[in-house]
């Protein structure tokens, strides 16, 4: 099976939640899942609110990143999560 480069965005509830709280818990939970982190960005959306940006890399054998985006999306302080991007790895 080939790896797999996925590019997932996490919205805060507010522009007042802890991002670096919400990042390592989400950062725990891919890595529980079996993903690689390569990069977490922070997008500026409007109105002083941030997005967390996490690139990681996966096994095409764990199949969809559903379960671990119910678990990041049940944290406390996230809006949404939503994956933006899947590509396979070359190499």
């Amino acid at each position: 099976m080939a790896t797999v480069i996925v590019t997932m965005k996490i919205m805060p509830s507010s522009p007042e939640e802890d991002l670096e709280l919400i990042k390592s818990a989400a950062a725990r939970l891919i890595t529980e899942f079996g993903g690689t982190i390569g990069k977490v960005d922070v997008e500026p959306v409007a109105f002083g609110l941030k997005a967390l940006v996490f690139m990681f890399a996966m096994s095409e054998s764990l199949g969809d990143t559903e379960d671990v985006e119910k678990k990041i999306g049940d944290l406390d302080g996230v809006n949404s999560v939503q994956v933006t991007d899947v590509r396979r790895a070359i190499g």
